[in-house]
């Protein structure tokens, strides 16, 4: 190869390298990468990795958990799923209720019914104390004035005794003495043939 054309090759190279450092070919060639900030969040067991998961052989697909183990005397915060996985904390002292990681709540537990789930990865639960029963927002109070329109404001009163009427008193008759008397009829036809007989006369005399 000549002379001439090794220097020129030579003096080539070296251009295309200097036109290389001081143009870089990708303009984010001298970036570092950002890395993403956020985090996201992991569902972890508990410590000793108990996890319970939701039994499948029921007919409940949604079954409920509160946030106290009592469904009587704590609300209902929210459902788990047919066969969903949970990682467990503990029991509750009656030992009827387990208390399970779930997110969305304060502290993020909830308690489930014992019945509703099966142990899949084994570990000793420890009994737990139960939660303060949450108290009414206020006291409802009954108010005075509607009270009053169910209360009978007539004094009950006691009935009279009852008195019973005086007896009713029977006149009574002695009984008629007997006398002898002329019967009427006998009297009227004594009168009745005097006033004939003395018809009678008057008329004899007339004549």
């Amino acid at each position: 190869m000549p002379k001439q054309k090794i220097v020129f090759f030579i003096s080539f190279v070296f251009i295309f390298i200097g036109l290389g450092i001081m143009f870089p070919l990708s303009p984010y060639a001298n970036v570092s990468a950002q890395q993403p900030t956020g985090s996201i969040p992991t569902v972890t067991g508990t410590e000793a990795g108990r996890i319970v998961r939701v039994r499948i052989d029921q007919s409940n697909e949604l079954v409920p958990v509160y946030s106290g183990p009592s469904a009587s005397l704590y609300p209902q915060v929210g459902v788990i799923l047919m066969g969903q996985e949970l990682p467990a904390y503990g029991i509750s002292q009656d030992g009827e209720y387990i208390q399970i990681y779930y997110p969305g709540i304060p502290e993020s537990v909830a308690w489930v019914f014992g019945v509703y789930v099966e142990t899949i990865k084994f570990g000793d639960l420890p009994v737990l104390p139960a939660p303060s029963t949450p108290t009414l927002a206020s006291t409802p109070t009954l108010d005075p004035t509607l009270a009053a329109a169910f209360i009978d404001p007539v004094t009950p009163t006691r009935l009279p005794t009852f008195t019973p009427a005086p007896e009713i008193a029977v006149s009574t008759f002695l009984p008629e003495e007997e006398v002898n008397r002329v019967p009427a009829g006998l009297l009227i036809l004594s009168l009745g043939f005097i006033g004939g007989f003395g018809v009678l006369i008057s008329f004899l005399r007339g004549r």
